[in-house]
């Protein structure tokens, strides 16, 4: 904070010397190579929180390079959210169980708060969607992908037992499919488009060369590279139901409208049709969004509901519905869900 506040105050480039005699904390250094060090790590840690410093000189007489920071590129325009705008920024934030992805969310809100946006992360009801990913190279991956840096991990082939091979890949995207998560990307060891399962990355996940040095292709589906690459489970039947209109978009994505369909004591809605590959999984997830979907077929599914929300009542955690309930079901066609 010290740092900042000494380059924000000027306007001039100030070289390293300058600024250790000036900011409180690098004085108390005794030898230059420790200095030197701290300074470093400060600066990294500045560029990470995204303040732009800058490096240059003042005129073509010096001969070492300063640092300051431009106020109109640092400080925050005014913010205005609107009322449903403001409920999506909550929403979002109360997505993630992972700690430190959570941490993130909690701070942006606390940044909106501190610029006199309201944000509410308390949220209503008993059942509240969640993101949960537990894979390590969850969150490198993620800002390799913000950054456009290229990575290279140690990924296992196949079973626990499978070959481990050091893969180089320029990411895309990181998404969810069938309840694991997946790297997307170009991988430059086989010169092809390949998906990667999380889970099976067997190593620390390191960036290569410079930000910005990675191209997604537009228009890019990831969840079908993903399907390309992974066998879907057979399909074991094919499911009714009745969604409310407006509701459940994730079933109305992957399913079919057979018809408008009004049923007593419920109001209008849809007859959706889609296609089962696990019954207790597409169970959980029709549980999750309670009186907006309605079993029609098979009677199978809706016994397989009940219980669901059987186990919602006496366990001691409400369950989480899945927001996207794609991997468990067939896709009506192939779409972009990216």
């Amino acid at each position: 904070m010290n740092l900042v506040l000494c380059l924000l105050s000027t306007r001039q480039f100030l070289p390293a010397e300058r600024i250790r005699a000036t900011v409180a904390g690098y004085a108390d250094v005794v030898s230059d190579d420790a200095f030197f060090r701290m300074f470093e790590r400060d600066k990294t840690e500045l560029r990470e929180l995204g303040v732009p410093l800058e490096t240059g000189r003042n005129s073509g007489f010096d001969t070492t390079d300063g640092y300051r920071i431009a106020r109109h590129d640092y400080e925050l325009g005014e913010i205005d959210l609107e009322p449903d705008e403001a409920a999506a920024v909550a929403l979002a934030a109360r997505l993630w169980e992972t700690p430190g992805l959570a941490g993130a969310a909690h701070g942006a809100v606390l940044k909106l708060r501190a610029a006199g946006v309201e944000v509410d992360e308390t949220g209503s009801g008993p059942v509240q969607p969640r993101v949960r990913a537990v894979e390590p190279a969850f969150g490198p991956l993620l800002a390799a992908v913000q950054a456009g840096q290229v990575v290279t991990f140690p990924h296992r082939r196949g079973g626990p037992t499978g070959e481990v091979t050091q893969r180089t890949v320029e990411p895309w995207g990181v998404v969810s499919a069938r309840g694991r998560w997946y790297l997307v990307g170009h991988d430059r060891d086989r010169a092809d488009v390949r998906s990667f399962r999380l889970s099976r990355i067997a190593g620390p996940v390191t960036t290569l060369g410079a930000p910005g040095g990675v191209t997604v292709p537009p228009g890019v589906d990831l969840l079908a590279v993903v399907d390309r690459g992974v066998a879907l489970p057979p399909v074991i039947g094919t499911a009714r139901l009745w969604v409310a209109a407006g509701r459940a978009h994730g079933l109305r994505r992957l399913g079919r409208v057979r018809r408008p369909l009004r049923l007593p004591g419920t109001g209008d809605g849809d007859e959706l049709e889609i296609d089962l590959r696990s019954l207790d999984t597409v169970a959980r997830w029709v549980a999750g969004y309670g009186p907006d979907v309605v079993v029609l077929h098979p009677s199978e599914l809706a016994a397989a509901v009940r219980r669901a929300w059987a186990t919602v009542a006496a366990g001691p955690e409400p369950a989480q519905p899945d927001p996207d309930p794609g991997p468990a079901l067939a896709p009506a066609g192939r779409r972009s869900r990216g």
